[in-house]
């Protein structure tokens, strides 16, 4: 029997999306042995590229591109490109695209999240989003020209793009509408310290502070400053990039999200989601997460690939964990703290190492750590395990979180 023929009795496998999740799907199909036809659709002309290096690396002209370093004509995976994907219609199994309709057996919907465009600012000269690989070398000229530049949103996509904008010398000013950065992302107690993080880098933060219009070379606040802008960088937050869906009957939660199942299924058969596109139910945490962090598009298309291939038995209850570099610090955090936990810190947050953990009913749930890798390692594990700790031993910045377990 020839390739070929083996493969074509297999179900063909679509996996809408080429960004982390949409990639590692693939490949982890590969890895369990799944010998069937993989389709891999972009939206993008570009071969398919990993993101955190855009406001790093890529950004400040370190590196011309991100690509994965993976042989997909090795691993019979077919690359579709710059193919936006424009509908769905479950009951034929086929998706509506630009370039005609696409069949699949079994879908993966891997089209991640977008980010959230400043009202009125549609066609405004200068303004700017950090979302993909032609955002990252459209912005790279007004770091090289040393531009004026003002960023919208304290958040992690303002914060890294900030680092980079005075690495390269740009004057930067922050606008938040918060009083604080990070606002929703971590209780104020713990982005406190982090503000001072920006004036010491030359950076203006400014909280409590909301754009009321963009014109060319200008931001205006709500309560009439003018701000000079040459560039202005937009990271006001994203959402799942599942408009394309509408009509088609799959589920949908309030925001936006695909709502998968414990093993990311959907509400239509055969069809799964993974990435930043889907929420799943968490038993660890007693409510469903939607995660926008890199480590859950890569974990997720495991428990994907192991579900097409008959591990039905593997389920997705992960302890979320990203990071991000900013300010010369490396900032981690793994677990969910929102899930009533009470914070106790390890080390002095005016410092340049510190740590929080968030214990609930003794039980660690989750753990911020700056510039302290190995409580990281240790918390994460210990997360995992469901571990109880003594507080007072884990309140001490040179006891090991492991050797303050109960």
């Amino acid at each position: 029997m020839s390739e070929q023929q083996r493969q074509t009795e297999q179900p063909h496998v679509v996996v809408v999306g080429a960004g982390m999740a949409g990639v590692q799907t693939a490949v982890a199909l590969r890895e369990k042995g799944y010998g069937g036809p993989v389709t891999l659709i972009g939206a993008e002309p570009h071969p398919p590229y990993d993101r955190p290096p855009l406001s790093k690396a890529v950004l400040l002209g370190t590196a011309e591109s991100s690509a994965f370093d993976i042989d997909f004509e090795a691993l019979s995976v077919e690359l579709r490109l710059g193919l936006g994907v424009t509908g769905l219609r479950p009951a034929a199994r086929q998706l509506d695209t630009a370039a005609g309709s696409v069949p699949y057996d079994v879908l993966v919907i891997a089209t991640g999240a977008e980010p959230i465009r400043l009202p009125g600012t549609e066609g405004v000269p200068g303004v700017h989003l950090l979302r993909t690989l032609d955002d990252a070398e459209g912005l790279r000229p007004a770091l090289e020209q040393r531009h004026d530049i003002v960023v919208v949103g304290a958040g992690w996509i303002g914060a890294e793009f900030t680092t980079a904008a005075r690495e390269a010398g740009c004057a930067v000013t922050v606008v938040e509408t918060a009083d604080l950065p990070l606002a929703g992302a971590l209780p104020a107690e713990v982005t406190a310290p982090m503000a001072a993080w920006y004036a010491q880098s030359g950076a203006d933060l400014l909280t409590h502070a909301r754009v009321a219009g963009v014109e060319p070379g200008t931001v205006v606040l709500a309560d009439g400053r003018r701000l000079p802008a040459d560039t202005v960088v937009v990271g006001i937050g994203a959402r799942p990039a599942t408009a394309w869906l509408t009509g088609s009957g799959i589920a949908l939660g309030a925001d936006g999200s695909i709502t998968a199942d414990e093993r990311l299924r959907t509400s239509l058969p055969g069809v799964y989601a993974v990435g930043d596109c889907a929420s799943f139910p968490s038993a660890r945490y007693g409510e469903r997460l939607l995660v926008h962090h890199w480590d859950n598009a890569l974990q997720g298309p495991r428990t994907v690939a192991a579900q097409i291939v008959g591990e039905t038995e593997q389920v997705y209850d992960p302890v979320p964990y990203f990071w991000s570099e900013q300010f010369g610090r490396f900032v981690q955090y793994a677990g969910h703290h929102a899930a009533a936990g009470t914070p106790v810190w390890r080390g002095d947050p005016a410092g340049a190492a510190w740590s929080v953990v968030w214990l609930r009913d003794g039980v660690l749930i989750a753990l911020l750590a700056v510039g302290r890798p190995r409580d990281l390692a240790q918390g994460r594990k210990l997360i995992e395990a469901g571990a109880r700790l003594d507080p007072e031993r884990a309140a001490d910045p040179a006891v090991p979180l492991r050797k303050a377990v109960l």
